[in-house]
């Protein structure tokens, strides 16, 4: 099983929950609840990071097989740098990428862009799983 998904959406407020929505939508029954929420705060996460430090549409790429979910985040920015910066725990905003470092099976950028990914590795049974051959 191998699935994609693409959204494009302007850069406004709803932006991130309209992603969530859809990704969610689309992952539908094929991942587990812990991987769905997973999935949905770190899209959430990179996309509103896209909405407030970015430029122009925001695209949203995704891809579900066996091994694991990729999500990719990219807008029309100039580019940054990865890190991950350290807030005041009652700082509010500014913990996005600390979300994504601690909860992502690996993350990245494409360098000088704002082309931001992140994988899910997917662990366990899974559905459909009775229908593969057995080794």
């Amino acid at each position: 099983m191998s699935a994609q998904f693409e959204l494009d959406l302007p850069p406004t407020a709803d932006a991130p929950r309209r992603a969530r929505r859809r990704l969610l939508d689309w992952l539908g029954s094929a991942v587990s609840v812990p991987e769905l929420k997973r999935a949905a705060l770190l899209t959430s996460e990179l996309v509103t990071n896209a909405l407030m430090h970015g430029q122009g549409k925001i695209s949203v790429r995704a891809q579900l097989d066996q091994d694991r979910l990729l999500v990719e985040v990219i807008d029309q920015g100039h580019g940054f740098e990865r890190t991950v910066t350290e807030h005041d725990f009652e700082d509010v905003g500014g913990h996005g990428l600390r979300i994504v470092e601690a909860e992502a099976s690996r993350w990245g950028i494409h360098e000088g862009t704002t082309h931001v990914w992140f994988e899910l590795e997917r662990t366990g049974p899974r559905l459909g799983s009775d229908k593969k051959p057995a080794h």
